[in-house]
């Protein structure tokens, strides 16, 4: 069957509220060639979704762990369970415990002070450079920093890249006779670090995604990845499959990602207790499927997207996802050298907290297979890690550049070489 092609746009469109129309109606018109109508498409992952989050209601009722746990030993050793890889493909997170040891971990802290403190950034530091995490930064402790000690050698040890290795091995990576990405293989993507301080107030993180923003309905490379949503085979979305993900371009702005992220990640450096203003999310990968569908229903309006716009995240809200908000679930308590782990496409959040009881520190690091759209951004980032600068997906705010002691190029291993597409 032949099915009507649908608008698509490379950057932003001029007039927003226009294209927006544009492509809700093209996407409505697509689904019902296929002979069926959008509530029944919609209803297909509703129910999906509807199922999950009654499992984990119930779970938690229970006191049982929603989120998986593996210990970084049984991953090293190649001995995690079929029900421990069912769960992680069911919830779409994990933390991984052990994965650095503790020592190692609380060291990295401390050289991360003895940078931030030796370079007396906090008296050169003008204030959060984006809109995302501007009411974050200066509360929480979200600084832009990216190239210090600690940080380069969590990405290029061994054990991280064992650990991502094990993570992109859960997706699909080779699809309609296409290898879309090397699951060995990462691309090196810096990212900040956070220090939140004992007896800090936050006001938290809304509700929200990462992947993209109207991008991921307007550009050509999205449509086809979520496709099945779109075609009559909406039994078919599969939210492991990488199939035309990697290629994608997203729209230019503050909150955008360059790169094709399997999982996003951090590393604790820190004990932190699940009730200290940690990470949320909604472990249910086929989420993604209601979120895309949802805003071609008829409550909402012509122009709206559910609210998702262009250069602001991509939010999540009672209005009109108050069922996926019912599943969201912190992580467990965390100690210092554990990471945590969640699908790129999982709604998350973090809790506000009041006179925070320790230390919430961490170094954010994902998991970024080899790919064509990871391997174009990483040119980008040897230059940034060469000069000092902060990365192009980021604020131009470079406080490192003349910083003495921040990570050299000659201290890369074979790993930190790789990830930055050097040899």
């Amino acid at each position: 069957m032949q099915l009507p092609p649908l608008p698509h746009w490379e950057t932003t469109p001029d007039d927003v509220p226009a294209a927006v129309r544009e492509i809700k109606a093209a996407l409505r018109a697509r689904i019902e060639a296929s002979g069926r109508t959008v509530e029944e498409v919609f209803a297909v992952i509703e129910a999906r979704v509807a199922a999950a989050v009654e499992e984990i209601e119930a779970a938690k009722a229970r006191g049982e762990a929603i989120w998986p746990e593996l210990d970084y030993a049984d991953i090293e050793a190649g001995n995690v369970s079929g029900e421990d890889l069912a769960r992680i493909r069911r919830r779409g997170c994990l933390v991984v415990r052990g994965h650095f040891p503790r020592e190692q971990a609380l060291d990295w802290d401390a050289g991360i002070v003895s940078y931030v403190e030796g370079n007396r950034f906090l008296e050169q530091y003008r204030g959060p450079g984006d809109n995302f995490f501007g009411s974050l930064v200066s509360r929480a402790g979200i600084y832009p920093i990216y190239w210090s000690a600690a940080q380069m050698e969590a990405r290029q040890s061994d054990r991280m890249a064992r650990v991502q290795k094990f993570l992109n091995e859960r997706w699909e990576s080779e699809s309609e006779g296409v290898r879309w990405f090397d699951p060995g293989r990462d691309s090196l993507y810096p990212d900040r670090i956070r220090r939140r301080p004992p007896g800090a107030d936050s006001g938290g993180l809304g509700s929200h995604l990462d992947p993209g923003t109207l991008d991921l309905w307007m550009t050509g490379e999205y449509q086809r990845a979520f496709r099945h949503l779109f075609d009559g085979t909406v039994e078919s979305y599969d939210p492991w499959d990488a199939a035309h993900r990697t290629a994608g371009p997203q729209f230019e702005g503050s909150t955008m990602c360059s790169v094709f992220r399997t999982f996003q990640g951090w590393t604790a450096l820190s004990d932190m207790d699940r009730d200290q203003g940690v990470l949320h999310a909604v472990p249910i990968p086929e989420a993604m499927g209601y979120l895309m569908l949802r805003p071609l229903l008829a409550d909402v309006p012509e122009d709206d997207m559910c609210g998702v716009k262009v250069g602001k995240v991509y939010a999540v809200s009672e209005q009109w996802h108050s069922l996926l908000l019912r599943a969201s679930v912190a992580i467990p308590d965390v100690r210092a050298g554990d990471s945590v782990w969640w699908h790129c496409d999982l709604i998350h959040s973090v809790a506000p907290v009041k006179n925070q009881q320790g230390w919430g520190n961490v170094m954010y690091i994902p998991a970024a297979p080899w790919c064509a759209r990871n391997e174009a951004y990483a040119g980008s980032v040897r230059e940034a890690f060469e000069s000092g600068s902060s990365p192009s997906d980021f604020p131009a705010e470079h406080y490192e550049r003349s910083w003495p002691d921040r990570f050299a190029p000659e201290r890369l291993n074979a790993t930190g070489r790789r990830g930055l597409g050097i040899g």
